[in-house]
C-alpha cells in the first residue's frame, strides 16, 4: 500500500471515530452531575454515607438559619412536583438566572450568581441528564425569606462558550467558580455575599445543619490554607474528605460525589487553587 493511501486510509478512520468517541450531552451531564456539580448534595435527601437511594432530586430542607429557611425543591421529571412541565429554556433560566417559569425568584443557597458562568453546553447537559432520571412524587414546602430577593441577579445571560481544557488554569477555574460553587462556599460573607472580590477562597463561612455549625476552610495558598499541601494531600481532600493529618472533614462538603472527579479536572482544579491569592482565615 503507498504512503498516500495509508494517508487517506488514517484521514478516514480519523473522521470516523470522532462522533463516536465525542462525549454526548447526556454523558457529559452524568459525569457533571455525579462529580463538580453535585446538585444531588442539595437536592437529594442525605445521609451520613451519603445520599437516599431511590430519591435522587427529591428534594429536602436545606438550610434553616435566621434569614432564612431553604428547601431544595424536587427537581426530576415528575410534572405535579418536579420540573417535568418545563422546557429546556425555562431549566437554563432558573439555573443561570433564578427564575423560575412563573417569575418568581429562586433564593439563596441556590449559587445563582456562579451559575451565570455555566457554558451553553453544559447547562444543556445537565438538563439531559436531569430529563433521565426517574421521576418522583414529592412536594416540597417554599422557602421563606425575612428579606427581599432581588429582581435579578444580574442582566440576562447571552451565548457562553466553552472554556478551553488545554488552558489548565482557566479550565480549573471554571470547574471550581462556575460548575462547582466552590468559592461561594469558602469565602467569607460580607452583607450576607461571598466576599469574591478581596477574600476568594479564605474560609471562616458558617454553614448550620444536621452536622452542627460547620466552618468552610481557607483553600488559598496561605499558611492557614493550602500551602503546605502537596498536589496529591488536595485531591485527596477533596475525594475522600480526609485531611492529611487524618482529620474528616463536614458536611456540607461534597466529597461522596466529588470522588467521582476525573484525575485531569483535579489537576485543573489544584492548578487554579494554586493561583489564589493567599488570604489568611477571617
Amino acid at each position: 500500500m503507498t504512503v498516500r493511501c495509508l494517508s487517506f486510509l488514517f484521514v478516514m478512520l480519523a473522521i470516523s471515530a470522532g462522533p463516536l468517541s465525542a462525549e454526548t450531552l447526556l454523558e457529559r451531564g452524568t459525569y457533571l452531575m455525579k462529580s463538580i456539580v453535585a446538585c444531588g448534595n442539595c437536592h437529594t435527601p442525605q445521609t451520613p454515607d451519603g445520599p437516599v437511594p431511590g430519591k435522587e432530586f427529591a428534594g429536602q430542607l436545606v438550610l434553616k438559619v435566621k434569614a432564612f429557611t431553604a428547601y431544595a425543591p424536587n427537581i426530576t421529571p415528575d410534572i405535579e412536583t418536579g420540573i417535568g412541565s418545563w422546557t429546556d429554556e425555562q431549566i437554563i433560566a432558573a439555573i443561570r438566572q433564578g427564575r423560575r417559569p412563573d417569575g418568581t425568584m429562586i433564593g439563596p443557597p441556590m449559587p445563582i450568581e456562579s451559575y451565570r458562568d455555566i457554558s451553553d453546553r453544559d447547562v444543556r447537559a445537565i438538563i439531559a441528564y436531569l430529563r433521565s432520571v426517574p421521576p418522583i412524587r414529592s412536594k416540597q414546602p417554599g422557602s421563606i425569606y425575612t428579606f427581599p430577593l432581588p429582581k435579578s441577579y444580574g442582566p440576562p445571560v447571552g451565548p457562553v462558550g466553552e472554556v478551553s481544557k488545554s488552558d489548565r488554569v482557566k479550565y480549573g477555574r471554571y470547574l471550581v467558580d462556575a460548575l462547582g460553587h466552590c468559592t461561594a462556599c469558602h469565602s467569607p460573607l460580607v452583607r450576607g455575599a461571598p466576599d469574591l472580590e478581596h477574600q476568594r477562597g479564605a474560609g471562616g463561612q458558617e454553614i448550620p445543619g444536621p452536622w452542627g455549625v460547620a466552618v468552610t476552610a481557607n483553600i488559598t495558598p496561605h499558611e492557614d490554607g493550602i500551602r503546605d499541601y502537596t498536589d496529591d494531600q488536595i485531591k485527596q481532600t477533596i475525594t475522600t474528605g480526609v485531611r492529611p493529618d487524618g482529620s474528616k472533614l463536614s458536611p456540607p462538603m461534597a466529597f461522596a460525589y466529588y470522588r467521582n472527579i476525573r484525575p485531569e479536572d483535579l489537576d485543573a482544579i489544584v492548578a487554579y487553587l494554586r493561583t489564589l491569592k493567599p488570604k489568611p482565615t477571617p
